[in-house]
């Protein structure tokens, strides 16, 4: 009796582990898509709006505001993993910092 209790179970088992394999490979994200979108957040965290002449604001002067970031981080947000999303938000940062000091973005 235990042997024909068994058979019946290990069928169930084994479908349940069919699907976890399924869901898995579903949820995985091809190395190009991935590099793609590391150059598109690279891209978008250098756009800056530069003004002609900085506006002051009391002690405060801004030359710029970074678009690119803002527009990155709403792109960002919407990622479905989490370490990914991580590593986006790092990236805009980074390439946002690099790009204000260097001469990119839209001057008005």
């Amino acid at each position: 009796m235990k042997g024909g209790f068994c058979f019946l179970i290990e069928p169930s088992i084994l479908m349940v582990m069919v699907k976890k394999r399924r869901y898995k490979q579903l949820t995985s994200e091809s190395d190009g898509r991935y590099f793609l979108k590391i150059v598109l957040y690279l891209v978008l965290g250098s756009i800056w709006l530069k003004f002609h002449q900085p506006l002051v604001f009391g002690a405060v002067s801004v030359n710029g505001f970074p678009i690119g970031l803002c527009i990155g981080m709403f792109f960002a947000s919407r990622d479905r993993f989490q370490v990914d999303r991580k590593i986006e938000y790092a990236l805009l940062v980074i390439a946002t910092i690099l790009s204000y000091f260097l001469p990119t973005g839209i001057v008005i």
